[in-house]
């Protein structure tokens, strides 16, 4: 038989707020996390605005040492949902039942430029540090988690790009759905800000070049030249329903529905006729056993280039309709892309939507693109009673992933 999916814990880091209500104060009160970039030298970079996560203290500085930024910021994450869900493996869960799906995207980039410039610059290959490969391999990401908490079951490192989180929730969902887990704590990371990674990204001209901090992310806008990088981490505790039930655990929401496709089309664009992001949403639809008509709020992928805005459009008309009222807007306007942590920073955001009943805005949407006519909830959010939220997330390589979180019912 199949089971039913509860969140019961949540954490992030991200630029907006380096835990879960002081992000979600950010988004609902439309603050963005974007300005001058200082993590490196910003000399001869025609990209210079980020969303950098602030103020962020791992806290132990020697075990700080042996881990990537981005891993430093999944384990950070990934201790307030535990501590929020209050789930302590071997005691109200069984180790051997208790998995992890971490992902990141890109993996410990700055880790590894760090190093390659010893070596290759600096010529002395005998100064590469010995824990260079675990601490770029994304796998360590699942990995330092399960050891950090004795999670003996599944440990997945998924890497997508920027459908990196979703696919790591919604394939968590299907292993607690059909049994194989009691509990999984799932979500991503990323931490990119590097020259030479940033560099890459600016060069293949997907990321704005303006230098306004507050016209830089403007997903929908007539104006939009590209995304912002962000970094961060989000992370969800997944549980089955009667083992949260016998513990006596706060649900936040239910996953319901995951969808998973290929555009099979261009390593970095979109399709342009949207089929393989519909689908995803058809086929998450389809197992949430509901209709367009239910969903009450869709979290775009949305990050703010022309592509991207244009074909996510498409499909959401080809399955909502040409005249859908559905209210969509991108939280990217505030936190920047982040890239393989992006899906679960927004599955957080699209839970808290549900508590709290509020829709988040898209800020920045000053000029309405013409082509692009849906109800994109520009600059302030919205009261509304949300029971059912739709969030999207698309990757280089053509990834489609949607996830479907209802509000908990009996």
């Amino acid at each position: 038989m199949e089971k039913r999916v509860v969140i019961t814990g949540m954490g992030v880091v991200s630029p907006v707020g380096n835990n879960v209500e002081d992000m979600w104060d950010s988004i609902k009160n439309g603050r963005h996390g974007i300005a001058e970039i200082t993590s490196f030298d910003l000399e001869g970079h025609k990209v210079t605005m980020g969303a950098e996560v602030k103020d962020f203290e791992y806290g132990d500085k020697k075990a700080a040492r042996r881990l990537d930024l981005a891993d430093q910021f999944a384990l950070v994450a990934a201790r307030e949902a535990m501590e929020d869900s209050g789930i302590i493996s071997g005691e109200n869960v069984d180790a051997d039942r208790f998995g992890v799906y971490g992902g990141t995207g890109i993996g410990g980039m700055r880790t590894l430029e760090g190093e390659v410039t010893k070596c290759v610059k600096k010529d002395k290959p005998a100064r590469a540090s010995a824990l260079l490969i675990p601490m770029v391999m994304p796998n360590a990401v699942s990995g330092n988690i399960s050891m950090e908490f004795n999670a003996k079951g599944a440990s997945m490192g998924i890497v997508s790009a920027c459908a990196t989180g979703t696919h790591c929730i919604g394939e968590a969902y299907r292993n607690i759905k059909h049994g194989y887990s009691d509990v999984i704590l799932a979500g991503s990371t990323e931490s990119v800000f590097s020259p030479v990674c940033f560099s890459g990204f600016a060069n293949m001209t997907a990321m704005s070049t303006r230098k306004d901090p507050d016209r830089c992310s403007t997903p929908f806008d007539e104006e939009r030249d590209g995304f912002i990088l962000g970094e961060g981490a989000g992370f969800l505790v997944l549980e089955e329903l009667e083992h949260a039930r016998n513990r006596g655990a706060r649900i936040y929401g239910e996953i319901a529905g995951y969808g998973a496709t290929s555009d099979a089309y261009h390593i970095t664009s979109p399709a342009p006729d949207g089929e393989g992001a519909a689908k995803a949403i058809r086929i998450a639809i389809e197992e949430a056993g509901i209709t367009p008509q239910d969903i009450d709020y869709i979290n775009a992928h949305g990050t703010g280039t022309p592509y991207n805005d244009a074909f996510e459009t498409i499909a959401v008309k080809k399955v909502f309709g040409e005249d859908t009222k559905v209210p969509m807007s991108s939280t990217k306007s505030m936190t920047g892309h982040l890239l393989g942590a992006a899906g679960s920073l927004e599955a957080v955001i699209c839970t808290k939507a549900i508590n709290e009943s509020f829709i988040p805005p898209t800020i920045g949407l000053e000029k309405p693109d013409p082509e692009l006519d849906l109800d994109y909830v520009p600059n302030v959010g919205r009261d509304a009673d949300i029971k059912c939220v739709l969030s999207n997330s698309l990757g280089f390589g053509g990834h489609n992933a949607t996830l479907i979180i209802k509000k908990f019912e009996d």
